[in-house]
């Protein structure tokens, strides 16, 4: 991953993660050594970047049916797809094709708060998340990563929280007041036929409204542009909804002992869900994972 710096406030953060425990391995690349990897950007005010080797992209699109098919293959998993689960209550859990028979059960409701156990997510005072996506034609050449920018280091907690932060905040707030209004961060990657996925944005609200505003796409593209020079046509666009909380990462509660209702707060559901999925499985059943294999 790079995330390009355009500013000094951006430098100090990026050296003050470098100390952290999440910042071994990354480096700080002056700009000269940004444009070695990625040449394109000496078309923007780019002063470095911070480079994490760390990072893997799967493409959803296929790695979802992909991994069902192992599952059902390798492990004898069944899916049973157009259900809807109407009550839990192990050893029954009552579905709209009748009842299946299960020792326990892991839900995972995203943003449905009112289907399964209301009363006990209602507790919890969950909102919701709206994000916008796009997908923007190939721009002819391979990225040597994911590429993201200053805006990033104000929203993910890894930089966000550190006091250096602050005076990158109060310089963004005078700057880009409209991005961060709109919880814009840039992150590109690029998929296997070369278009670039680019994202995004985030509005809270109980219940979001389905519309993508042409204004959040506006700032999101003029983002891509200071800080990749990346000026691509959008090919398709989106928008996605998930359940977010402002203290906690994740939910994972216990209304009865063969039971865990699994939500995750923070939008990185698709990144940390093997981890969950271990943590949480061998909870319900005492159990390390080396039990398990």
């Amino acid at each position: 991953m790079l995330l390009v710096v355009r500013r000094p406030e951006s430098l100090r953060v990026a050296e003050a993660f470098l100390k952290t425990d999440m910042g071994v391995g990354c480096a700080l690349l002056e700009r000269a050594d940004l444009l070695h990897r990625f040449l394109q950007a000496r078309a923007t005010d780019a002063i470095g970047a911070l480079w994490s080797p760390h990072e893997v992209r799967v493409e959803s699109r296929d790695a979802i049916p992909r991994l069902t098919r192992w599952l059902h293959e390798r492990w004898g998993v069944e899916f049973l797809f157009n259900t809807t689960t109407l009550d839990v209550d192990p050893p029954s859990i009552r579905t709209s094709i009748g009842r299946i028979s299960a020792a326990a059960a892991i839900v995972c409701p995203g943003d449905d708060f009112v289907s399964l156990f209301a009363d006990r997510i209602a507790s919890r005072q969950l909102t919701k998340c709206r994000l916008s996506m796009l997908r923007l034609a190939t721009p002819g050449y391979r990225l040597p990563s994911a590429l993201m920018s200053d805006l990033g280091l104000v929203r993910y907690l890894g930089y966000a929280a550190l006091p250096e932060a602050v005076v990158l905040r109060e310089r963004l707030d005078r700057e880009q007041s409209a991005q961060l209004q709109h919880g814009i961060h840039l992150i590109v990657v690029q998929s296997t036929d070369g278009s670039l996925v680019v994202g995004d944005s985030h509005h809270y609200d109980d219940t979001p409204l389905p519309y993508a505003s042409a204004e959040t796409e506006r700032l999101i593209l003029d983002e891509l542009r200071a800080a990749t020079a990346i000026d691509s046509p959008v090919i398709e666009r989106w928008t996605g909804v998930y359940a977010s909380a402002t203290d906690r990462p994740m939910v994972v509660d216990t209304p009865m002992p063969s039971v865990r209702t699994v939500i995750i707060t923070s939008g990185t559901g698709a990144s940390t869900a093997f981890a969950i999925a271990e943590e949480v499985v061998g909870d319900l059943y005492d159990q390390t994972f080396e039990d398990l294999k």
